[in-house]
């Protein structure tokens, strides 16, 4: 099975999502999926990603498709075994008549749809009659009506000197509902790192310019990304509401861990300045910024 997508991956691992997607809808082996996408000409159009949508948006467009291809392995499939199609039932790979043992697999029913032999009706070269087009090949497009909506809360715990002003994050918890799970691992991968990044954002990453407009953060000497000695080990949990309005009930998580946690470090570090009387503090609170901050308010 190869599934051509306009949703392009980059780090995401569409190429295991949606094959996972593809091997428990049609019941074949996860290896036996082929993703394709981001070669223009391959894919007729496509949006590339953006906007947590990937899942919740191509996958899916794939689901669609696949429910296209399954509605006609399905009439193949009674024709072979010479039923009523509504009498089948198709789960784990295979159609079953409904109250018997007679079955037939989803890959038999794919070979029969390429070289038909007048096992189906069938349209074919020298004829117009009624009938399927050979092939098992559909395509399918979702714009959603409404967006989806995940929901999270992140904690976080600092330690900051006094003296210096330098914070330093000890511990931080994300719970987020991204709706179902498909790939736990990769969820937990993108969420912990959106926290880096919000982490980045609220500690250290800034854009700054002289008064003539010249950027003089250009370069990553001088625009402080997060390090690995800047991060703590991020615990992250899950629950679970399933989206209404797709099918797969996902909802993104491509930017939930950035979106909770700059909010959660500034909160962390105004907590542990209260009793200094700080009240604010911009972004990024550098050590310089925290320092000012508590001899202005001393």
């Amino acid at each position: 099975m190869t599934v051509f997508t306009g949703s392009h991956s980059h780090g995401q691992g569409h190429e295991t999502t949606f094959a996972q997607v593809v091997s428990d809808k049609l019941g074949i082996p996860f290896e036996n999926v082929d993703i394709v996408h981001g070669d223009t000409a391959k894919i007729p159009f496509g949006m590339g990603t953006y906007g947590s949508r990937s899942l919740a948006v191509g996958g899916e467009a794939i689901v669609r498709a696949l429910n296209k291809i399954t509605a006609k392995a399905q009439k193949i499939a009674a024709a072979l075994m010479e039923c009523d199609e509504k009498d089948l039932e198709f789960a784990n790979g295979e159609f079953r008549v409904v109250g018997s043992d007679k079955k037939i697999s989803f890959g038999e029913v794919a070979l029969s749809a390429y070289v038909p032999h007048g096992n189906y009706p069938h349209k074919t070269a020298h004829d117009s009659e009624d009938g399927l087009e050979p092939g098992l090949e559909e395509h399918a497009f979702y714009d959603p009506l409404n967006f989806t909506y995940p929901a999270g809360c992140h904690i976080c715990e600092v330690e900051i000197d006094p003296e210096t002003g330098a914070t330093s994050v000890e511990k931080f918890t994300a719970v987020d509902d991204v709706g179902r799970v498909v790939n736990p691992m990769i969820v937990e991968g993108q969420v912990q790192g959106g926290v880096a990044q919000g982490i980045g954002q609220a500690l250290l990453e800034n854009a700054v310019y002289d008064s003539d407009g010249q950027l003089l953060s250009g370069s990553y000497m001088d625009y402080a990304m997060p390090r690995a000695d800047n991060i703590p080990n991020i615990a992250v949990h899950h629950t679970a509401t399933l989206c209404a309005h797709n099918s797969l009930g996902v909802k993104g998580c491509g930017e939930v861990g950035a979106i909770g946690s700059p909010p959660a470090v500034i909160n962390a570090i105004l907590d542990a300045l209260a009793d200094k009387g700080v009240e604010d503090i911009a972004m990024p609170a550098t050590p310089f910024r925290i320092w000012q901050a508590i001899q202005k308010a001393a």
